[in-house]
């Protein structure tokens, strides 16, 4: 029996009753658009295949999932399969356009699709017209696609590569050629030479700046095809420069404790002698009557001493042990120099406000205490399932945690129900398919941050971007990060990375967290779904917070 509940879900409800698989729409890639000019070669890479872990062109066909392109488009409301041809076709993860015609602009949606599992992305693609596109000098060739940035060192050499060649290589059938084009005129000379498809410039100079366009040329059973791409070249100054702390940057500080007072200068390559230091009052540290309470330690980056161009960034810290509020009113500059100059730069410092303890905790109980008088019971406005689904690193240390203390305070404290996939889920399954369904079916995605996220399987990061983007499609799912370790932000997934700044962080402290009344617990409280507390429960918090209430808010006020 086939039931519609709405136009935009017809083929995911009626789907599961007329033998279609379920489709899970992932909306418009967050890539942004391509672009393509008129008259060029051109492609859309599926969107599905960005990240490997999940979904790559070899697993699929063992999975039987069967890429389909749909294109919609402008103006247009209604989708229709890709007609391929000797102009359109589609070449493993990526559909050819050879060349691009104007009516190709629009929407394409890239489908992998089985008897059981369906999964569509889409991407936008817009053809531009020659006259469409804004150039410098009017000799220069017109490029739809963004242009490359290159830096290289004052007085020293580079290679530009053309983008997309490889591809253009990939796809060809005959002989690539690349020619390469700098103010109107061919930058062959002395100190700029062409190396197969690559430019090579030996010594960088002033009038070596600016954009440099490649022009491709290849063959495809037949059809002669071409493309342009541009490359921005600019030098970097020899002047040593301070990029931590800023200029408006201010440092917060802790009385009592030890301050550490990071300094992040740039030093371009010169074979001379550099030097970092830091002063307080105008001293250097050997000089201070007081140096027993402070230390210096420098490191010199790992990743830019892989840089070509031998460029180097260091760090400087500066440990200032028993910080004590005189040391507010010193002044602790941070230095830098090389052969060609000099800079400095004061680090403001600021003293961190502690709230009390009692005060904070109160204040999130009251918070509760309001949310459970006149919040809204999620479980009458959805039809999800469950409350949390919990994401995290298999076979790893954070997995006892989550089995053994967010899922049982969870679930017999708290009264939510959890969703543990390999607790929950039915053997014989598509592992895709249930993950999915499952986060579609609850209300929070916690995800417990840990160094080995995502890294021990792809499906943490498939519970992950589901989440993400249920997130940005503007459903009832919200993302929860919970850190059990402290770890570094570089160690963060990528997709973490990019979207911390929107999802909430709640951190485990260890045997301060353990307890219902921490704060830990307080507040993954205040971002879960709502639970009715008891009368007693109510009475037992207004008792606790009355005392301290008033003053928690004359704080803020």
């Amino acid at each position: 029996v086939c039931v519609c509940v709405c136009v935009c879900v017809c083929v995911c409800v009626c789907g599961v009753g007329g033998g279609l698989p379920m489709c899970y729409d992932w909306g418009e890639a967050s890539e942004g658009g391509v672009s393509v000019l008129e008259g060029e070669a051109g492609w859309l890479f599926c969107p599905l295949f960005s990240h490997p872990s999940v979904y790559n062109y070899t697993s699929t066909r063992k999975d039987r999932l069967k890429p389909v392109w749909y294109h919609l488009p402008e103006g247009h409301d209604v989708e229709q399969p890709v007609q391929y041809s000797l102009r359109v076709s589609r070449d493993r993860e990526h559909l050819l356009l050879l060349p691009a015609a104007a009516a190709d602009t629009g929407q394409y949606i890239c489908m992998l699709s089985n008897q059981t599992f369906c999964i569509k992305i889409a991407i936008r693609l817009k053809v531009l017209r020659p006259d469409e596109v804004v150039r410098d000098e009017n000799c220069d060739p017109p490029v739809a696609v963004a242009p490359s940035q290159k830096i290289i060192p004052f007085q020293t050499g580079g290679l530009l590569d053309c983008p997309d060649v490889e591809e253009a290589r990939k796809m060809a059938t005959g002989n690539t050629t690349v020619t390469w084009t700098h103010k109107c005129t061919s930058p062959s000379n002395i100190h700029r030479q062409q190396r197969g498809a690559s430019l090579q410039i030996h010594v960088m100079l002033n009038t070596y700046q600016g954009p440099y366009f490649c022009s491709v040329n290849y063959e495809r059973e037949g059809l002669k095809l071409q493309f342009t791409r541009s490359v921005i070249v600019n030098f970097l100054p020899k002047l040593p420069s301070i990029h931590h702390p800023g200029k408006d940057q201010i440092t917060t500080v802790k009385r009592n404790s030890d301050a550490r007072l990071v300094c992040t200068a740039l030093f371009p390559y010169l074979n001379s002698s550099w030097d970092i230091w830091w002063t307080v009052d105008g001293k250097r540290l050997d000089k201070l009557f007081d140096q027993h309470r402070f230390s210096r330690t420098s490191r010199w980056r790992e990743e830019t001493l892989k840089n070509e161009h031998g460029d180097r960034t260091v760090e400087s810290v500066l440990l200032v042990q028993d910080f004590q509020s005189q040391d507010l009113k010193r002044e602790f500059n941070c230095s830098v120099r090389n052969a060609r100059g000099f800079e400095t730069r004061r680090a403001q410092l600021e003293e961190e406000v502690s709230l009390p303890s009692l005060e904070l905790g109160c204040g999130l109980g009251l918070l509760l205490l309001y949310r459970s008088w006149f919040g809204t019971d999620e479980r009458h406005t959805d039809d999800k399932e469950y409350d949390v689904y919990i994401s995290y690193a298999r076979n790893s240390e954070e997995e006892h945690f989550v089995l053994f203390t967010l899922r049982g305070v969870l679930e017999n404290e708290l009264g939510f129900s959890v969703c543990i996939f390999d607790r929950d889920s039915l053997p014989g399954g598509t592992i895709t398919d249930e993950t999915l369904s499952f986060v579609a079916r609850s209300r929070r995605l916690l995800v417990v941050v840990s160094p080995g996220y995502a890294s021990r399987g792809s499906q943490a990061l498939l519970e992950l971007q589901a989440g993400i983007d249920g997130m940005a499609l503007g459903g009832h799912l919200r993302v929860i990060l919970v850190q059990y370790k402290p770890i570094q932000r570089q160690c963060w997934v990528r997709e973490l990375r990019r979207a911390r700044v929107a999802l909430v962080l709640v951190r485990w402290q260890g045997d301060k967290s353990r307890e219902l009344t921490s704060r830990f617990w307080k507040r993954l409280r205040v971002e879960l779904p709502l639970r009715r507390v008891s009368m007693l429960s109510r009475e037992k918090g207004s008792a606790l917070c009355h005392d301290s209430s008033f003053v928690f808010l004359q704080y803020f006020i």
